[in-house]
């Protein structure tokens, strides 16, 4: 290591010794949910060589000429299909390996479903924001190594993140401090030659794009699924578990349905509207059930308005699986989700609707009218746990016949049973659902004191038997989505040396810097400033010494006695000035060119073995309307992962010039906020 970079080196690592720096799981931690990433990726590239022997033989086939040639070419490609087919149902397999994702401390619940994170190829930002730096700031980028080493060590710790708050807040740094480079490096009337490569979530098909949103939107992805594994980790058995499975499962809707909202015409599966969607409703659900599950946690007292209120908050449960089940089992979604959720979704659907039906039943035969019952709250609970009452029957007739109640009671447990039945029949027909040991055992157990319960009032005729109204869903917490909170990230800008967002970026264009050379005459400029960071040349004298040497109105000052004043206030620059005056001042200028933006270019390359027609599906959504909201975002602290040292000599390597030591500079303002990017109608293609 050369001299000039022990004092970067010995600064670094007093940041990191200081917690200054963040970084993601280890990667080569044997733990259940790093091998399951593992053979996520092992999956995908397999599945991305199969796709592509597909894709050959595809092209082959349409070619050949040769009756003998095509023949075999069909039988290839039958053979490829299956291969493919297999390849698919294990990713499937993966994707409803719930058991490493729940908390080790459950007993008997029904499992939740998280979301698997996307994989990706590494990225080498190096090379090309090296040349865009020189190219269009006008600058060394040699002196900007430590920033992109921040950058590409910070991308490698977010393929890695922690499952709690702290992966979330590393994969939000990430997602902000993309929008600072967008601004920065990615012109919008150019491509930058960077390639990033996503996999999709359920299919393991891969995409690649020059366009940095596919990168945004699939950070975006990764931290809705951390929430789901946070929401699925809680401890269920514990109201504060509980509470906190809820707010991350309504966190994970609100990132995905920014998603859906922001980024539009994604060119994955996994990320189109309609998928979004259903994942939103998955979400939700799931909160509501831990809601259920957080009311009935202090055991269910067999008591007349506990029933009553078990008993809606249960119906409300089922009936929202059920419209998720709707919603998997519509096209183009249930194409590409796994089988497992979809089937998963309609038996929790008809679980819940039957404990809807046996708290009802519980009411009614358990607790007859007796002196000095409140006959009129009981009479207005009847009456609101149903749409209407079955013909013949009024609430308080109800409520004082103990034969009609009993008879009603029974025919709540005849529908219970039957879907307690429909669920486990569901279940078993699934392969990954019969193989989940916990599911199994909650089913079948409910099930069995449903039918005891029946058993413990004779076998009467069915016939006889009431047609029991559906329960009325009704929930004391309605779950909601809670959008992602970037504004209170405190990211730092990595390339904030280059000067303020608001007038370095890379939709402005300036002239190479100019040295203007002049002499104050007692105290006296010759011109004004105005702005604040970067400061501009104002009021300018036409006969004075820097108007003389090329000084311009509107000009920048970006330098003064090669001292940086990009980030310096008026009053700041002018006493740096006046402090020179006397034997002269050398003063770095720039000025703004005119702007030649044209409409934000839209371009994505499609990966090799991708069909043609891969996204048509996701791009036949109708777009929701868009929103655009403006946040801002101010300063934090660096990041280090895995893999620093690595990024940072693959980056000092692509460029061989004399080591000089830069500082970082002291910034006392808050920087420009990329919000107006990350809000924006971001649409792929």
């Amino acid at each position: 290591m050369t001299d000039a970079l022990v004092p970067a080196a010995r600064q670094a690592l007093e940041k990191e010794s200081d917690g200054y720096f963040r970084k993601g799981c280890n990667p080569l931690a044997q733990t259940g949910r790093s091998k399951l990433q593992n053979q996520r990726a092992a999956l995908n590239q397999q599945i991305l060589k199969a796709e592509r022997l597909r894709t050959g033989a595809e092209n082959l086939l349409k070619v050949a000429t040769n009756h003998r040639v095509q023949e075999l070419v069909r039988l290839e490609l039958s053979y490829m299909n299956s291969d493919l087919q297999v390849l698919m149902e294990e990713l499937e397999g993966l994707n409803i390996s719930v058991g490493v994702y729940q908390s080790t401390e459950e007993a008997f619940t029904i499992p939740l479903i998280p979301l698997g994170l996307k994989e990706t190829k590494d990225v080498d930002f190096s090379v090309v924001l090296k040349d865009f730096i020189l190219e269009h700031y006008n600058e060394d980028g040699y002196f900007y190594e430590d920033e992109i080493a921040d950058l590409m060590d910070l991308r490698q710790a977010c393929r890695t993140p922690s499952r709690d708050e702290a992966g979330v807040e590393l994969l939000m740094s990430y997602f902000i401090q993309l929008g600072f480079v967008e601004s920065r490096f990615f012109p919008p009337t150019r491509q930058m030659g960077i390639m990033f490569t996503w996999y999709d979530s359920f299919t393991g098909v891969p995409v690649s794009q020059q366009n940095l949103l596919l990168e945004k939107a699939s950070i975006l992805f990764n931290i809705g699924a951390l929430y789901t594994q946070i929401g699925t980790r809680c401890h269920r058995q514990a109201q504060d578990g509980l509470e906190s499975a809820v707010d991350a499962f309504q966190r994970a809707a609100g990132v995905l349905n920014y998603l859906k909202e922001t980024f539009t015409h994604t060119p994955s599966y996994d990320m189109s509207p309609a998928m979004l969607s259903v994942l939103v409703k998955m979400m939700l659900a799931q909160a509501q059930e831990c809601v259920f599950e957080k009311i009935s946690l202090p055991g269910i007292r067999n008591e007349f308005f506990t029933l009553v209120k078990l008993s809606q908050e249960a119906a409300k449960v089922g009936e929202v699986y059920g419209q998720l089940h709707a919603a998997m089992s519509q096209a183009p979604v249930k194409e590409h989700l796994p089988y497992s959720w979809t089937t998963l979704a309609s038996v929790k659907s008809h679980h819940y609707r039957a404990l809807a039906h046996y708290f009802a039943a519980t009411l009614l035969i358990d607790h007859q009218l007796k002196p000095g019952t409140d006959e009129d709250h009981q009479e207005k609970c009847l009456s609101q746990l149903y749409d209407h009452m079955p013909e013949g029957l009024t609430p308080l007739a109800t409520l004082k016949n103990g034969q009609q109640r009993q008879q009603l009671g029974k025919s709540h447990l005849c529908k219970a049973n039957t879907h307690h039945g429909q669920s486990l029949w569901e279940a078993n027909l699934c392969k990954k659902l019969r193989d989940i040991k916990g599911l199994q055992e909650v089913l079948c157990a409910t099930h069995r004191r449903t039918q005891l319960k029946y058993s413990q009032y004779g076998d009467d005729d069915l016939l006889d038997l009431i047609d029991a109204p559906d329960i009325v869903s009704k929930t004391e917490q309605e779950v909601e989505i809670i959008p992602p909170q970037f504004s209170k990230m405190l990211v730092t800008d990595f390339f904030q040396k280059l000067g303020p967002l608001s007038v370095f970026s890379a939709c402005k264009r300036w002239t190479p810097p100019r040295s203007i050379h002049f002499i104050t005459e007692e105290g006296d400029l010759g011109f004004t400033l105005r702005g604040n960071a970067p400061v501009q040349v104002h009021f300018l004298d036409p006969y004075c010494s820097a108007a003389l040497a090329g000084a311009k109105e509107g000009d920048y000052i970006v330098s003064v006695q090669d001292v940086d004043c990009k980030w310096l206030t008026v009053s700041e620059v002018m006493k740096l000035l006046k402090s020179f005056g006397k034997d002269g001042v050398e003063m770095k200028v720039v000025s703004l060119l005119e702007s030649t933006l044209s409409m934000h270019n839209k371009c994505a390359t499609y990966s090799v073995g991708m069909q043609k027609t891969y996204s048509m599906i996701c791009l036949a959504i109708d777009d929701d309307d868009k929103t655009d909201k403006t946040k801002k975002t101010s300063k934090k602290l660096f990041f280090l992962s895995w893999g620093t040292n690595k990024n940072r000599q693959k980056s000092a390597s692509t460029m061989c010039l004399p080591s000089v030591g830069v500082e970082r500079p002291q910034v006392k303002k808050k920087l420009p906020s990329p919000f107006s990017l990350l809000n924006t109608d971001s649409s792929l293609f």
